[in-house]
C-alpha cells in the first residue's frame, strides 16, 4: 500500500498537476461510439493525458490499466459498464490514485452511486470540478467488489443478456431477461450470519450491495457506498408470481425504500450459506460459490466525484 497524501491535497495536484491517464472500453454500451468525443472533451478542459489507451479486447483489460497506472498519474479515467469500473476499482485500491468514472454503460450502478452526472460532458467536467474522495470497498471472500454481489435469477441473467438488448432498450433489458429465466426457476434456501445473529429465508434473488443502486434503480434512499456497512436483500420470495410482480414494478417504475421499512440485513460483515450452494455474481464476474464471506473495507478506494457527494 503506497503512503496516501490528504484528499485535499490529492484534489489540488489533479487540479495543479493535470496527471492523468485515460482507459476507455470500446467493447461497452457507448465507449465506441463516444471514444474520441471523450478524448475531445477531456483536452479541452486542459488536461493532457500520459496516455490514452482504447480497449477492444476485454480479456487485455487489466493488462492495460497496469499500463496506465505505470505513468503514475493523479488521476485514472476509466469509462465503461459496470464491470469496466469494478476492475478499475481492484486496481486502484488502497493506492495513490484517484479513480475518474465515465459511465458508459448500460445501468451504471457505480456512477449513480456516485452521484455523478450520466452524461458524458458532466462526468467529464467533475475530473476538473470536483473533489477526491474516498468510499468503501466491499470484499467477497478475497475477491474486491464495487457495488454489488447476487446470486439466483440474476447469476442466469448475467449470462443470457443479449448485447442487442441491451444497446436497443437500456436498463430493462435485465429484468426483461429475467422474465423469461424465471418459470422454470428454483427457489434456494440462503442463510445470512451478521453479528452472531442468522437469518433465513427462502427465495429466488438474494442481492448484498455495497453501492445504493442495482440494475439501474435505486435499492433504498439511506444506502450509501460510503457508510461502512453492507445492506442484503430479497426480490420477491419463494414464490414466482412475488418475483415477478417486484420485477415488473422495478422495470418501470423502480421502487424508493428506507432501510427502516424493509426487508433488509444490515451489517460491516456477514456470512452468506446457501442450501444448495451457488455460483455468485459479484460486479458481473461468476468466479465464486457459496459459503461466502463479505465484508467492507472503509474508505478503501479513491474517487473522483461532485463537490456535492457527502464524504463520511
Amino acid at each position: 500500500m503506497s503512503e496516501l497524501r490528504t484528499k485535499d491535497e490529492h484534489t489540488e495536484a489533479i487540479r495543479r498537476d493535470r496527471k492523468v491517464a485515460v482507459v476507455v472500453n470500446t467493447r461497452s454500451r457507448r465507449g465506441r461510439r463516444h471514444y474520441f468525443e471523450v478524448i475531445e472533451q477531456i483536452h479541452n478542459l486542459g488536461f493532457e493525458p500520459l496516455v490514452e489507451l482504447s480497449v477492444y479486447n476485454p480479456k487485455r483489460l487489466r493488462e492495460l490499466l497496469d499500463t496506465a497506472l505505470a505513468t503514475k498519474p493523479d488521476l485514472l479515467i476509466v469509462g465503461g459498464g459496470d464491470g469496466t469500473l469494478s476492475s478499475a476499482v481492484r486496481h486502484v485500491a488502497h493506492r495513490d490514485v484517484a479513480l475518474g468514472v465515465l459511465p458508459l454503460g448500460t445501468t451504471n450502478n457505480f456512477a449513480r452511486s456516485l452521484g455523478l452526472p450520466l452524461d458524458l460532458a458532466g462526468a467529464i467536467k467533475v475530473f476538473a470540478t470536483g473533489k477526491v474522495a474516498d468510499i468503501d470497498l466491499g470484499m467477497a471472500d478475497d475477491r474486491p467488489f464495487a457495488n454489488l454481489a447476487s446470486f439466483g435469477v440474476s447469476v442466469e441473467v448475467a449470462g443470457r443478456v443479449k448485447p442487442w438488448l441491451k444497446r436497443v432498450v437500456g436498463r430493462p433489458a435485465y429484468p426483461l431477461t429475467a422474465l423469461t429465466i424465471l418459470p422454470g426457476h428454483t427457489p434456494f434456501r440462503a442463510y445470512i450470519t451478521v453479528g452472531g445473529q442468522r437469518h433465513e429465508l427462502l427465495t429466488h434473488q438474494l442481492n448484498i450491495a455495497n453501492g445504493r443502486f442495482h440494475g439501474g434503480w435505486q435499492v433504498a434512499r439511506d444506502i450509501s457506498i460510503d457508510n461502512g456497512m453492507l445492506v442484503a436483500y430479497q426480490l420477491g420470495s419463494g414464490k414466482k408470481l412475488r418475483l415477478l410482480g417486484e420485477t415488473l414494478i422495478r422495470a418501470t417504475t423502480g421502487r424508493w425504500r428506507s432501510l427502516a421499512g424493509g426487508p433488509f440485513v444490515v451489517g460491516r460483515e456477514m456470512l452468506l450459506e446457501t442450501d444448495p450452494p451457488m455460483a455468485a455474481d459479484v460486479d458481473g464476474e461468476v468466479r465464486l460459490r457459496t459459503p461466502i464471506r463479505l465484508r467492507v473495507v472503509p474508505n478503501g478506494v479513491r474517487v473522483m466525484v461532485p463537490d456535492s457527494f457527502e464524504d463520511r
